[in-house]
């Protein structure tokens, strides 16, 4: 790659800075609190989790900064290796542990410069400068400015943006595709079991909120706890483990997971298509299917219909509002957590439909869910493909 620009980080930026050292006031709505949580390791924004600033502290959390389009956010202390390029419609502030860098767009490419804090290189400098403290690590912000950079000239930065954030906009329609699928299922679920307009309604009779023909048994008659334990060590390294921290909340669809060599401790084993219910603070609703075999921690429970039938319904019962708020009321209180109380939950009376409903939402939800999981190996495979791109792009191993 010829004519590279090198210099420290500060002679490409217009400013650098770091967010504020505390935290405001809980608020219910607001500008965004942009925190660690709200930044995936794969580079994006995530607002799963929000926290907000009220309108009245707004200025006060933005005296250093306040983040604009084309900005590049990255945590300095606790979980570091997060960068996030800011939209366009982003109004928020930095949260604690963040920073920013405010590109000269002059010099640089601004999504340029994201991916090139996602190289392997870049992480091995941010690796080699790390201080650990009394509890957690950090990078030195103060030094940070410092940090060299080689860049190509801003042409080919751009091109080479351009061939990255292809693979990441088919990734991000995907995304937004799964969401819309993920909402169509569940307000479909919600109009036939919630609020009992299910097909031919009207000519069925409702006493004490039961249809006629339905039954309400416990749970356990429709499905069951798998608890088949395994031991990381015991099994091939590359095997999917899913822990809470992977699952989405408020979504079915299975995004993320990590492998068996990432941990030590014994888990459960899951089978494709099982559903994994996260039982420690069950208000965060992190219930999902899996997409292939696995393991998961014991923080959750393999629930696996007990008739093929079911399976659709089991899904969403067990991942709707009413269940997650009947799960977050009869909590146990653990020593550290809340945890369900799943030998509650499955002896508690739920509606079971006749066959033949349950085969009707069967056939308008299975291809939802084939859908859902034929995205998610899309992008997953778009993603390795972009990973592998990455590096050799930044390099010149592969000129554009």
């Amino acid at each position: 790659m010829s004519k590279l620009m090198v210099g420290p980080i500060k002679d490409f930026a217009l400013g650098i800075f770091d967010g504020p050292h505390a935290t405001p006031k809980e608020s219910e709505e607001g500008p965004v609190f942009l925190g660690i949580k709200n930044v995936t390791p794969d580079g994006r924004l995530d607002f799963s989790q929000i926290r907000h600033v009220s309108e009245q502290e707004f200025p006060k959390w933005t005296r250093r900064v306040t983040p604009q389009a084309d900005d590049i956010v990255f945590s300095y202390e606790a979980t570091l290796h997060r960068y996030a390029l800011i939209p366009e419609d982003f109004r928020g502030c930095l949260g604690r542990r963040m920073a920013l860098i405010r590109p000269n767009q002059e010099k640089v490419h601004p999504r340029y410069i994201h991916y090139y804090f996602l190289t392997p290189q870049w992480r091995a400098l941010i690796e080699a400068n790390i201080v650990s403290g009394a509890t957690v690590d950090r990078i030195p912000i103060r030094k940070f400015p410092e940090y060299e950079i080689r860049l190509p000239e801003r042409t080919i930065q751009a091109t080479i943006a351009s061939t990255l954030s292809a693979y990441d906009d088919l990734i991000e329609n995907n995304r937004r595709r799964i969401q819309l699928l993920d909402e169509a299922a569940r307000l479909l679920y919600k109009e036939w079991f919630v609020r009992l307009r299910f097909p031919g309604h009207e000519h069925v009779k409702i006493k004490n909120g039961v249809p006629e023909g339905w039954v309400q048994v416990p749970l356990s008659q429709m499905c069951i706890d798998v608890r088949q334990q395994v031991y990381p060590s015991k099994i091939e390294p590359d095997t999917p483990y899913v822990g809470l921290e992977h699952i989405p909340r408020r979504s079915i669809t299975l995004q993320e997971w990590g492998k068996a060599s990432d941990v030590e401790s014994s888990k459960f084993a899951f089978n494709s298509g099982d559903i994994l219910f996260g039982k420690i603070r069950p208000y965060f609703h992190k219930v999902v299917f899996a997409i292939t075999d696995g393991i998961t921690s014991s923080d959750a429970i393999v629930i696996r219909p007990a008739e093929n039938w079911l399976y659709e319904y089991i899904l969403f019962l067990i991942s709707s509002d009413e269940f997650v708020a009947l799960a977050s009321k009869t909590v146990k209180e653990g020593s550290k957590m809340p945890r369900a109380d799943w030998k509650f939950l499955s002896s508690y009376p739920f509606l079971r439909p006749p066959q033949e409903i349950a085969f009707a939402f069967s056939d308008s939800t299975r291809a939802i869910i084939a859908q859902l999981r034929v995205l998610v190996i899309q992008n997953r495979k778009l993603a390795k493909a972009r990973d592998l791109l990455l590096p050799r792009l930044m390099n010149g191993e592969i000129t554009v």
